[in-house]
């Protein structure tokens, strides 16, 4: 069993940040590398927004997102109060395939429910098998097809 740690991002991981959004598998899905880094950064002292590096066994590997759902207009529909959406990516290249999407998510997951969080959301690119089956493998269900300021997102979500 992999051991996931969720560190507070930085300022001094933004250099990071920067290179994952320019990989190839994630620029696939996050697109503009560059608006992302605006908006990634630009949310590091949000209140509602909580950002984390994510290590594997002491190996930093992933970025995640936690944000506070009421707090963005995001078209999800009524969520219960207190529901907290994700947004992720695995920066380095050579951690895809290994099982650690599903992994770290559900970990993850797992802590903010057991600590009270109503509900947890996503909401992947309808087209991004490998994150929704990613999802899946995490505990998340399929609940609809949504429209974000990005596009359709599928809607997915764990429940206490």
């Amino acid at each position: 069993m992999t051991a996931y740690a969720f560190r507070p991002m930085s300022t001094d991981d933004l250099p990071t940040i920067r290179h994952w959004l320019e990989t190839p598998h994630v620029s696939e899905w996050w697109h503009d590398p560059a608006e992302q880094f605006e908006i990634v950064s630009g949310d590091l002292d949000h209140p509602d927004m909580a950002q984390f590096i994510v290590a594997a066994d002491g190996q930093e590997f992933a970025y995640l997102q936690c944000y506070n759902l009421s707090a963005w207009d995001s078209g999800f529909g009524p969520q219960p109060d207190g529901t907290r959406g994700l947004d992720q990516f695995i920066g380095e290249a050579s951690m895809l395939g290994c099982g650690h999407g599903s992994g770290f998510l559900r970990a993850f997951a797992d802590g903010l429910l057991v600590s009270g969080t109503p509900r947890v959301v996503t909401d992947p690119d309808p087209a991004n098998t490998r994150a929704i089956k990613a999802y899946e493998r995490a505990g998340f269900r399929r609940d609809s097809i949504v429209e974000t300021p990005d596009g359709p997102a599928l809607l997915m979500m764990r429940d206490q």
